[in-house]
This record gives C-alpha cells, structure tokens and sequence, in this order.
C-alpha cells in the first residue's frame, strides 16, 4: 500500500538502520517518480491518484522529495498552492484553498513553508501565534512543537504546555500504561525535547520504547498491530535519543532495526519488485 507516512518513514529509519540493507538507486528512484506522479497541475501533491491535492499531502511530499534527494518539479505552483491555503481570517492554514484554518493543518504548512524557502512575515509569524493560541491537546501540542522546531520559534505559552505533558508522567519517566507505554512515552518525550525541556530518567524511556517493539519490527496502538504511525513516533524519539532499538533479539524473533526497516521498505512504494 503506497502511504505517505511509510515515504516519510523510510527517511527517518534509513540513517537509525545503518546495519540493515538501504534500497538500491533504482529504488529510491521509483519512490521519487511516484511521489513525482502525485503533483497536480495547481502545484499541490494529493494523496493519491484519484484524490484532489491537499496542504498536508503536499508537506509529505516536499519532506519525502528531502528525504530522497528528490526534484521538486513546477515549485512555484507549489509554492503558490501552499499559500493559497492560508485563511487570513483566522490567520492559520486549511487543508485546501478557501477553507478554514485548523491547528494539525497549520504545524504541517509551517514545516512545507520550511522547505519552499518562504520568508513573508504573514506566512510565518501569525501562523505561528495562531498555534500558539489554539493548540488544546496533547495531539495539537505535539504537532505546534514539531512545526515551531522546524522554524526555530516558540510559544509564550510552551512552559505551561511542558507541565500539562509532566503531570501525566508515570513514576519511572514513562508514559501511559500496558500496551501503550511505548506509543505515549515517545509521544510525551519528544514533544518535550522539541519544547526545550529536560526528560527524566531516559534508561527508562529507551528501555520502554525498546520494550514495545513487537516482533514484526514495528510499534502499535494497545491491543492493536504495528502501525507506520505509532512506529514513526517511536523511531523519532530514538533518532532525538541517539538510540536504537535492541537487535539482535532473544529467542531469534525479527526485533531490531533490520526487521523495522523491513516492514516499513514493505510498504513504501517502489521499494520493491511487485
């Protein structure tokens, strides 16, 4: 299944996996043409063939593009695309052009603006007030880091955030309970790193992380299979640790970052003979 978040994905596993087997050329260059083939003739990037173009299908594709070394075809109708998505009422970002702003869509046109090399104040500085001011959950919060740590900005109000985020925190620096520990304790982390705090205990945060994986090679939701989501979260927070997951594992199951990298090149498309 071609998906956006396994392209992105596999930029991120490529340089944690140095031990496993990285795609040959041809490859990495079937995944650009593919990525290539999703821009629409108004500069935007869609989700698929039959789909319209949309701000957080194009972000995906410039990191994609990034990850890659992929060329950005027809950039100035991108760029255009980009910014025909602000809503200057609310002075954030919607999904396509003429509709409204919302938090997740603003962090993620914050990051593509960080690619195209724009430097209009409108499109930076109110965006970035606008997170700040809208962002109310843990989710919203965890995606306005992401895009103020692209930019290099941050909220007058992230003190108050990185408390929230603390107050959940288990007595051994972990997050969330049973099956979920990995997925919440990577998401808490690296949110707070990406605000500037401190993480206690990190023995234990890696240790819950390398303790989630499941023998697929990927990390999911509690009671639920490895997902590219959850595993993308978990591999953030070891990228930003400067760690890696346990490999080789007892009992000769598929943990590690070999297998890990074999999921995910799985589902990337044209990373492999159909």
């Amino acid at each position: 299944m071609r998906t956006w978040t396994a392209v992105v994905l596999l930029g991120l596993v490529w340089p944690l996996t140095a031990r496993a087997q990285a795609p040959t050329p041809a490859q990495k260059q079937a995944t650009v043409s593919w990525i290539q083939s999703m821009q629409k003739d108004n500069g935007g990037f869609a989700a698929n063939k039959e789909a319209k173009a949309s701000l957080p299908a194009t972000t995906s594709a410039l990191r994609a593009l990034k990850y890659f070394d992929g060329e950005l075809k027809n950039g100035d109708a991108c760029k255009k695309f980009v910014l025909a998505c602000y809503d200057k009422v609310e002075t954030g970002f919607a999904t396509t052009p003429g509709g409204k702003a919302d938090v997740h869509t603003t962090a993620v046109a914050l990051l593509a603006i960080k690619e195209l090399n724009v430097s209009a104040p409108e499109y930076l500085v109110k965006p970035v007030i606008f997170l700040c001011a809208h962002a109310q959950t843990f989710e919203e919060t965890r995606i306005a880091a992401a895009a103020y740590e692209a930019i290099g900005s941050k909220c007058e109000l992230s003190a108050n955030w990185i408390t929230r985020i603390e107050n959940t925190r288990n007595k051994d620096g972990t997050y969330g309970k049973g099956g979920d520990v990995a997925r919440q304790t990577a998401s808490a982390v690296v949110t707070l790193l990406r605000l500037g705090a401190e993480v206690e205990q990190r023995e234990n945060v890696v240790k819950a992380l390398r303790a989630g994986q499941r023998p697929d090679g990927g990390w999911g939701k509690d009671g639920e299979a490895s997902d590219l989501e959850t595993t993308y979260r978990v591999l953030r927070a070891f990228v930003m640790f400067k760690a890696r997951p346990d490999d080789p594992a007892p009992a000769g199951r598929s943990w590690g970052a070999a297998a890990t990298t074999t999921a995910v090149t799985a589902c990337v498309p044209g990373s492999r003979e159909a």
